[in-house]
This record gives structure tokens, sequence and C-alpha cells, in this order.
């Protein structure tokens, strides 16, 4: 069980600390405690409370995925023939297969998933679309937009 000092859960000091290692989570433990105003071992015990309480999920790395993955960033609104267990199970199972998918929602309003899928270029794309996407049973629309550039990308808005 993690004791917070607030009980209602992460305080000002917690927040300030989730978004500092959300900026920079390779910053030195040294380091995160001069900006916050505390000495190591609080800071520490801090960080520790927030892992176990599972405000902080892990660290990663930013990668370009530009030069990984590709240029092409697509956003695919994806409808469904209904909405049964077994359609949306087999859809989800089926696109968590799918390398190209860096992140899937699922959505209120008239698609049912919202995709984000990156490809070296158009080719990729289609390749994608007529190789995998079609193929998954219980698609019914495919409406494809193309992104032309990221104007921005924060860590996290609740910070």
């Amino acid at each position: 069980m993690v004791n917070f000092t607030n009980e209602a859960g992460p305080d000002k000091t917690d927040r300030k600390i989730m978004q500092l290692l959300a900026r920079d989570g390779r910053m030195a433990w040294s380091e995160l405690a001069e900006k916050i105003g505390l000495s190591l071992t609080p800071t520490l015990r801090r960080v520790r409370q927030l892992e176990e309480g599972g405000y902080i999920k892990g660290y990663v790395a930013q990668l370009d995925e530009g030069r990984l993955a590709g240029k092409v960033s697509v956003f695919v609104a994806v409808t469904l023939v209904n909405q049964s267990e077994e359609v949306i199970q087999r859809f989800e199972e089926q696109i968590a297969l799918s390398p190209e998918v860096m992140s899937c929602f699922l959505m209120t309003g008239d698609a049912d998933y919202t995709l984000r899928v990156v490809v070296p270029d158009l080719d990729g794309y289609q390749h994608f679309l007529t190789r995998t996407l079609t193929r998954i049973p219980g698609v019914a629309h495919i409406k494809s937009s193309i992104a032309l550039k990221q104007v921005l990308m924060r860590p996290s808005p609740l910070l």
C-alpha cells in the first residue's frame, strides 16, 4: 500500500517530480532532488511511492519514428460491422500484431477505432491497408487521414 503525505494522492511536489521525469526520464536523482527542493532520500521515497502507486508506469526513450519506422503518419478511422465482443476482440488482437500501428483507441462517435499508423511511405501504407487492415474480419469501413506535420507532442497533459 502506498502512503502519500496527502491522502488524496500525489501532492504538488509529486506532480513536479512526474513533470520533470516525463521530460527527462534519465535525470540524475540528485538533479531531481535539487529541482524539487528536497534531499535525495525523501526524493527517492516519493519516486518509489509514485511507481508503486501506478502513477509512474515506466521509463522509456523517445525514439525518432521517422528514422526508424518511416516518414508517413496516418490516422485511420475504422468502423466495424458490429460491436459484438467477438468482433471487437478479434480486431484488437489483430491490430496488436501489426508493428505499423503505434496506437489504437476505442472511440465514441462515428468510427469504432482510431489508429495511428507509421510507415516509410505511401506504398507502405497501401501494403498495410491491403495486406493487414482490410483482411481483419469484421472491418466494415476505413477512412484514412495523412498527417502533414506534427505540430505538438507533450509527455502528459495532466501535469
